[in-house]
């Protein structure tokens, strides 16, 4: 767009405010802008304006039942097998999250080249890569891999892995797509600007994965080699299994829509989602929309009720991916501290929250799915979040976890 083109734009939705350094920027400056205000998604005024009732959906919630570790241990070797076939076949595909920054950890730069070792080198991906090769080495075929970037992180990610020789991989077997972007806006619905030529702008949250893969032309490719069948997972767990055989083979000789790894909670009040039945179908709630006596409820033998928590590792048939892609998924406004430049363009970092943010959630696209495998695994086995430097899923929690598991820091 024109300059005059895109202020007349931003006069009519209110956010002449973004154009307030225009004058003073060089042509460079004007064209980053000029564009960047032209690829904004503006649908998150109709978001603000009428937001949707997350709270409930007739929240007629009920336990599900899934496969718990024992019987998975009695079937693994009928698992495996089928498992490691359509791996072999080509029919397994794996997507990983990793539009998200080590802010929170203390780092600059992607969240999966965090290096979490001691001794040496050893970064969240490369973790989770080791654990993929050994998959490889199983079932005696590589799994097509696409990594999900962010708008800022792509470049130094793509870097970071090229750098790294793509940790024994090849190359040619992984792909790199960027995560859509949302306005980051102050509490009037006013877009800030992150910069004098750069409106902010943020990682739209993991339920648009599949929109963005589809966005970047990447389902062609899919259908191409054969796939039927994708596993997403968290760039923020170290100890994450892709592609397990035992778990591919599991959902896939269930007939479900949808596998979901899971993990017995430790105690009622744990803090992570909880898959369950909502309204007659598979959903995912958070830990907080359990009322006191949900949390605690137990079954006969001790165990809780509602006990499986969710540690985004979910396999997905294509085929119904596909089907809902053009459903509505539910879009949460999210009040975080939002970086920005002031009136006279000075960079201002907040000290409590200041605006929203725009994110859809993978757990979301559970309820559409339809039927859902949980999959019980042992969490010290498979369960090693990094969300916070210190205390409770930190990086200290992290590293005496996969040191119980063999791996040397």
């Amino acid at each position: 767009m024109t300059y005059e083109e895109t202020k007349a734009l931003l006069r009519e939705r209110g956010q002449e405010q973004l154009l307030r350094f225009y004058p003073e920027l060089d042509r460079a400056g004007k064209a980053r802008l000029l564009n960047a205000v032209g690829k904004i998604d503006w649908s998150f005024e109709e978001t603000l304006l009428h937001p949707e009732d997350l709270s409930g959906r007739g929240r007629d919630i009920r336990p599900i039942e899934g496969m718990s570790q024992e019987e998975i241990a009695r079937r693994k070797a009928e698992f495996g097998r089928v498992g490691a076939e359509a791996i072999r076949q080509g029919k397994v595909a794996a997507v990983l999250l990793a539009g998200g920054q080590g802010t929170r950890l203390g780092a600059d730069g992607p969240k999966g080249a965090y290096n979490i070792g001691l001794t040496r080198p050893l970064s969240i991906f490369e973790c989770q890569m080791n654990n993929l090769l050994e998959v490889v080495k199983k079932c005696g075929a590589f799994v097509p891999l696409y990594i999900m970037t962010s708008e800022k992180n792509d470049e130094e990610t793509r870097t970071f892995w090229k750098e790294h020789g793509f940790f024994g991989y090849p190359e040619e077997e992984v792909r790199f797509f960027e995560q859509e972007m949302a306005p980051a806006v102050d509490f009037e619905g006013k877009i800030y600007l992150e910069g004098k030529d750069a409106p902010a702008l943020s990682p739209n949250g993991n339920g648009g994965w599949f929109s963005s893969m589809s966005r970047a032309g990447l389902c062609g490719e899919l259908h191409r080699r054969g796939v039927e069948w994708i596993n997403i997972y968290a760039v923020d767990n170290v100890l994450q299994r892709i592609a397990d055989p035992v778990f591919v083979g599991a959902t896939i000789l269930s007939g479900v829509n949808c596998g979901a790894k899971v993990v017995s909670k430790t105690c009622p009040g744990e803090k992570v989602g909880v898959l369950c039945r909502e309204d007659g179908v598979p959903a995912i709630i958070e830990y907080y929309e359990l009322t006191p006596e949900m949390a605690e409820q137990r079954e006969a033998d001790g165990r809780l009720a509602y006990r499986y928590g969710v540690i985004l590792n979910y396999l997905f048939r294509l085929e119904k991916l596909e089907q809902i892609a053009g459903r509505h998924i539910p879009v949460h406004i999210v009040k975080k501290k939002i970086e920005y430049v002031d009136a006279g363009g000075t960079p201002v970092k907040p000290d409590r929250e200041n605006g929203f943010k725009f994110e859809t959630l993978a757990v979301d696209l559970i309820r559409p799915m339809e039927s859902v495998l949980p999959f019980e695994v042992d969490r010290e086995r498979e369960f090693a979040p990094v969300k916070n430097r210190e205390g409770v899923d930190s990086v200290e929690s992290a590293r005496a976890l996969l040191e119980k598991n063999g791996v040397i820091l």
